[in-house]
């Protein structure tokens, strides 16, 4: 198959469509040069859903580096790139393994811009990765919303009209997290209106992804999230990490819990032993083809 683009591309430019809960990614076999193969406005012209293939991003498989198997970069579908993606590691980890590249016992060594990440594929077709230890200081996140040796739990912010209480976590990614009060609803959550507003708050001097969240029980949380470069998105990978992270950090959940995302679930789990996430959930090819000069 072939789809004609407003913008020049590479000719015969091959690709693999993957999705992780909704969450939809375009993946390159880039492991013929270190650097990625498209330009970040050429990623915005595959990623439109009316004149390209659409996707929430595209995804580059690079050669390793700093003793890792393979590097991973990422554009968003509005050309910027963040440091990582849960659910879009997920989806390489398949992509891996359909290419017939066997990882180490199954898993994978990935080097991300938010260090090393590994996933790890399961028997039963899921994927867990170990996505390290969260950072919880203000300058980690990064946030101005306290001192930078400082954490960010429940701290005021006002945005659309209304004051939230927010907690900060990074997961090598900024996360601006908060918890619906009594009697309100994410269904009744204005997310194209809201989500801008956290997402270009000056209180995140290099944006924020924003996770809003039901919780249900304490091994069961629901949340929505509005995507730093993305938008609205079915699912966020390191977003449903944070939301977990957040929700023991203010005493509202159990180490280990279900994510509910409208795409689908996660199990996220946060080892006390040794403070890494970890993620699992599924990731699944969808099509492949070859894009037109």
């Amino acid at each position: 198959m072939s789809a004609p683009l407003p913008s020049p591309l590479p000719s015969r430019l091959s690709f693999h469509k993957y999705q992780g809960l909704g969450n939809d990614f375009i993946l390159v076999d880039n492991r013929q040069q270190p650097q990625p193969c498209l330009t970040p406005e050429q990623a915005i012209a595959l990623c439109d859903r009316r004149f390209g293939i659409g996707a929430d991003g595209v995804i580059f498989l690079l050669p390793g580096q700093a003793g890792a198997d393979f590097s991973m970069r990422l554009f968003n579908s509005d050309g910027s790139e963040p440091e990582m993606c849960g659910n879009g590691i997920r989806c390489l980890a398949q992509f891996l393994h359909r290419l017939g590249i066997p990882g180490r016992e199954g898993a994978y060594q990935i080097h991300t811009l938010a260090g090393r990440i590994v996933p790890q594929l399961r028997a039963d077709g899921q994927v867990t990765v170990d996505m390290g230890i969260p950072r919880l200081l203000a300058g980690q996140i990064p946030t101005t919303l306290a001192e930078a040796e400082q954490k960010v739990i429940q701290k005021p912010l006002s945005v659309a009209g209304r004051e939230w209480q927010v907690t900060g976590v990074s997961m090598g990614n900024p996360h601006c997290v908060t918890f619906l009060g009594a009697g309100e609803s994410l269904e009744d959550l204005d997310l194209p209106v809201v989500g801008p507003q956290f997402e270009h708050h000056p209180a995140f001097p290099e944006r924020t992804n924003t996770e809003f969240v039901q919780v249900l029980s304490p091994t069961c949380l629901r949340m929505r999230v509005w995507e730093r470069g993305a938008g609205a998105t079915l699912a966020c990978g390191t977003g449903a990490c944070a939301v977990l992270v957040a929700a023991v950090l203010e005493g509202r959940a159990e180490p280990e819990a279900t994510v509910e995302l409208p795409g689908g679930n996660l199990e996220i789990r946060w080892d006390p032993s040794t403070q890494h996430v970890f993620m699992t959930g599924p990731a699944l090819h969808v099509f492949s083809g070859t894009v037109a000069e």
